[in-house]
């Protein structure tokens, strides 16, 4: 290319080695950390934070950006890495470094503080950690800069260009439908019984199944691994080393396969980033939403499929012979893709998912805002999955603590799940359209086609697109939320016995 661009890339590459270190630095905290090492790996982690941001906001830096958007480049990735530099560098010179390394800091301890509040179902001891970490999210909002609200500075960190007005909108149209189509099903006379997931399933066997079942729709051991964590995450260097981890419940089936299923999906995005392009833009994933919407895709629309589990059930019986011997087919599809209200979002069925995601967005923008004080997070959490899904936690650990979201200073996130879901149906639909073999591709085993497909139209580009850019090149149409509508109805509809 040019001396300067040859400069450019070294730069933003080692801003890439230090983030994807730390990130590996984190993994470690969450699955084989020693209890006692917490205060070493915060400092750790501050300084790695520290150094990225200077490299970040350096001067040279922002001198040979500005060189090279006044040259005549025409190159497709240079033209990417520079945009999405330029993005990053205009972001982070705004925010002082002593607040990222004191965020790097706080998250690490704060993290650990959330897992024993969880394991005791004690918000109090969790509570001074989420007044810091909101007290430091409001300076970076403040910093950063903002049209509308203080929310959206932090949600551009997740979903570039997405604001709280717009999701508003967007997540208003959704909760008619969706709420007048869980009506319907709960009226329905054919119900799923789904106590038949909640039998002895060894944690032993499940492990050795949860593996297979991530190899078989394609994720590459030789790049990658799997191990436990309190909650579910998909982490890594790059494509390379992807790092999965899942949980098990001895008693219920669902949230390690599903959930191994879903950190697959985030996994094989990873996995299928070109290596080229190894540490820039070009070769890092477009957004949260987009990344959620592999994993969702591959959890929901392939490993909850009729097709997916006529393939595997027989095995599925034969490993978990005690549990599901006597359990037909029908019976098992139905109550994997019950519908029914859930205190948990993990746990939670495709259709309800997103009122869960509503519950959290609302509350983090009062949060943010300060229109609600943390004080008040439990009871207003409990008020809210009582209004929107007509369900209330008996305590704190089913309800405002099952996440780790906020203890990483994550606010701004959760919204990207369900936008998520939405992309996941409208590149799902177009998936078909392309790939009319598809299902019965599924029935086989074969899960390649799909996988090609979307290495294709969404892995190779990177950060190419923008993600509404992305959703439209690929599927011919902007963001709607009727593919989602028409794929739950014609998913759930014969479930229960609905015409």
């Amino acid at each position: 290319m040019s001396q300067p661009y040859d400069a450019f890339l070294k730069m933003v590459r080692e801003i890439g080695q230090l983030g994807t270190t730390a990130a590996l630095l984190d993994w470690d905290s969450e699955t084989y950390m020693p209890a006692n090492g917490l205060a070493i790996r915060a400092e750790q982690l501050a300084l790695l934070a520290k150094l990225a941001h200077e490299r970040q906001t350096a001067p040279a830096l922002g001198e040979v950006l500005r060189e090279l958007e006044a040259s005549e480049i025409t190159d497709e990735a240079a033209l990417t890495n520079i945009r999405e530099t330029r993005r990053s560098y205009d972001r982070a010179t705004k925010i002082p470094a002593e607040l990222v390394e004191r965020i790097a800091r706080e998250s690490t301890v704060a993290k650990d503080a959330w897992t024993k509040a969880r394991a005791e179902s004690a918000f109090d001891k969790f509570a001074p950690h989420l007044e810091e970490l909101l007290d430091l999210q409001r300076q970076v909002a403040d910093a950063v800069g903002y049209k509308g609200e203080r929310y959206d500075a932090l949600l551009d960190e997740y979903e570039p260009g997405a604001t709280a007005a717009e999701l508003t909108t967007l997540f208003a149209s959704l909760r008619t439908p969706l709420a007048e189509f869980v009506k319907q099903l709960a009226d329905a006379t054919k119900q799923p019984d789904t106590s038949i997931l909640n039998r002895s399933f060894p944690v032993e066997t499940q492990t050795l199944w949860c593996r297979q079942m991530a190899e078989v729709i394609g994720f590459d051991f030789q790049s990658g691994r799997i191990d436990v964590s309190t909650h579910p995450f998909c982490s890594g260097t790059g494509p390379g080393d992807v790092r999965l981890t899942t949980r098990y419940q001895e008693r219920f089936f669902s949230p390690a396969v599903f959930g191994t299923l879903h950190e697959a999906g985030h996994g094989l995005y990873e996995q299928g980033l070109p290596m080229e392009h190894l540490f820039v833009p070009r070769g890092q994933a477009v957004s949260l939403g987009i990344h959620e919407s592999q994993s969702r895709m591959w959890e929901n629309m392939v490993g909850r499929s009729r097709p997916f589990w006529q393939r595997y059930y027989p095995q599925c019986q034969a490993v978990f012979r005690e549990a599901l011997s006597d359990v037909p087919l029908d019976e098992f599809y139905g109550a994997i893709n019950a519908v029914s209200p859930s205190l948990i979002r993990v746990e939670a069925d495709e259709v309800m998912y997103n009122l869960h995601i509503i519950v959290r967005f609302e509350m983090e923008r009062d949060l943010i805002e300060g229109r609600l004080a943390v004080k008040d997070v439990p009871a207003a959490w409990n008020a809210k999955m009582t209004d929107l899904l007509g369900i209330t936690p008996t305590n704190d650990a089913e309800g405002c603590l099952q996440d780790i979201h906020w203890s990483m200073g994550a606010f701004g996130y959760f919204p990207t799940y369900a936008l998520g879901n939405l992309y996941a149906a409208q590149f799902f639909a177009a998936a078909r359209r392309d790939l009319p073999n598809l299902m019965q591709d599924f029935s086989q085993g074969k899960f390649g086609g799909l996988l090609g497909w979307l290495r294709t139209n969404i892995h190779q580009h990177g950060q190419r697109y923008r993600a509404g850019e992305l959703v439209e090149r690929v599927t011919g149409s902007p963001l709607s939320i009727e593919p989602f509508l028409s794929y739950v109805r014609a998913k759930f509809s014969p479930v229960y016995g609905l015409a």
